[in-house]
């Protein structure tokens, strides 16, 4: 009977020792991914339909705190110029120093140096990329920026006869778009379609990872939280009971 009694004591104490261990590994993985988070994005509310449907009006979408240094084509960036607007904007870039953008090509394609970008994430997939023609050459250090929502953005198009052909320095983006927070909550991919011109696309966030590491935490310290009140509920039934309980 003292045999029994010590096996069950050190079985409770390995399961507090256990539960207090998932507890305290949890709380680093929560706390850490938050933290983490805090460090790398900041949120930011869409202000208007421009970037419709990949964002929409009121969305609430983290942004990775970025050199514009690292922006590619196809990253959707929040920037600030004084020629567009003294507040952030949002607009994906299809265009970066050295490139021809023009539109449209004869299947109402964008084109970049020539080369026609297939562009899934625009409103009006049946029509063409633009519905005004417009060719334009991105200074060295600077982006051209499009909304996907091509009928009522005011974008570069909206810019070309001004200096720099309508694009705005790499220096004037603050951070990269890489998910919608509210009320979607999803990630916003890279897109294929740029992956094939030089530099190719930006590597994804690690929006992923900061996610995992949040709810894997709160899944920890729910667990180890749990022990206590279910080992205390299991004791108090009968020992033929618990072994039903443990064995089924």
């Amino acid at each position: 009977m003292s045999g029994t009694v010590r096996t069950e004591g050190g079985r409770g104490r390995l399961g507090s020792a256990l539960s207090g261990l998932a507890v305290a590994v949890g709380c680093v993985l929560f706390l850490g991914g938050f933290a983490w988070g805090a460090v790398q994005y900041k949120p930011y509310t869409v202000p208007s339909d421009s970037m419709t449907p990949t964002v929409d009006v009121g969305n609430r979408v983290l942004a990775q705190r970025i050199d514009g240094a690292d922006v590619r084509r196809g990253d959707i960036v929040i920037f600030k110029d004084a020629v567009w607007s003294d507040l952030p904007m949002i607009k994906r870039v299809v265009g970066v120093g050295g490139d021809k953008v023009a539109c449209c090509d004869t299947d109402g394609r964008l084109t970049i140096n020539g080369k026609a970008v297939e562009e899934p994430y625009l409103r009006d997939k049946g029509g063409p990329a633009s519905p005004q023609n417009f060719t334009a050459t991105v200074p060295q250090g600077n982006l051209f920026l499009l909304g996907d929502e091509r009928f009522t953005s005011l974008d570069s198009r909206v810019h070309l006869r001004e200096a720099g052909q309508g694009s705005v320095p790499r220096s004037a983006v603050s951070a990269r778009v890489d998910a919608v927070a509210w009320p979607l909550g999803s990630v916003i991919d890279r897109p294929a379609a740029f992956a094939a011109l030089p530099g190719g696309v930006s590597r994804p966030g690690p929006v992923k990872l900061i996610l995992g590491s949040v709810v894997a935490g709160a899944a920890l310290i729910l667990a180890g939280c749990a022990y206590g009140p279910l080992a205390r509920l299991l004791s108090r039934r009968p020992a033929g009971e618990r072994g039903k309980a443990m064995t089924g």
